[in-house]
């Protein structure tokens, strides 16, 4: 396992509890799963999520992975991302926030938002309506390809 940080072990805390709620069992493959996306939050896709996790896993199956990350998703713990018209990533950072996709290197790094930041209120929304969700997603090239385009 990747080294577990004090955040991700009050997030794995969450989930357990969570999990627990719903009188579900914490099964080997759920707290597997969970833990590769703790450990590098780099927003993979359900296969990167498999692939880093069967090697400790050997009869962990791409089904089991879809079906956990469905049930984090479900509870809160995980947020599905979806970047452009590719694969739904997933992250496991709860806090507001956006990501910054680089369009050269395809890297995705979390924005934290600035404090007191609202962006639900950057739009006029017609009467009547409310935001129940929201991202935010900006383009460009990270550091390093910045570097090696100039």
């Amino acid at each position: 396992m990747t080294a577990v940080t004090a955040s991700s072990k009050r997030q794995l805390k969450r989930y357990e509890e969570s999990i627990a709620q719903d009188g579900l069992r914490l099964t080997r493959q759920r707290r597997h799963v969970y833990e590769v996306l703790l450990g590098r939050q780099d927003h993979p896709t359900a296969m990167e999520v498999f692939l880093r996790a069967k090697p400790r896993m050997k009869t962990l199956s791409l089904a089991t992975v879809y079906n956990v990350l469905e049930t984090l998703a479900d509870r809160g713990l995980v947020r599905k991302v979806h970047l452009d018209s590719g694969s739904t990533r997933y992250c496991a950072n709860n806090s507001k926030h956006g990501h910054f996709t680089c369009t050269s290197c395809g890297a995705v790094m979390d924005l934290p938002l600035l404090p007191g930041a609202q962006l639900e209120k950057l739009h006029q929304l017609p009467r009547g309506y409310t935001v129940t969700q929201q991202e935010v997603s900006l383009h460009g090239l990270c550091a390093s390809c910045r570097k090696n385009h100039n």
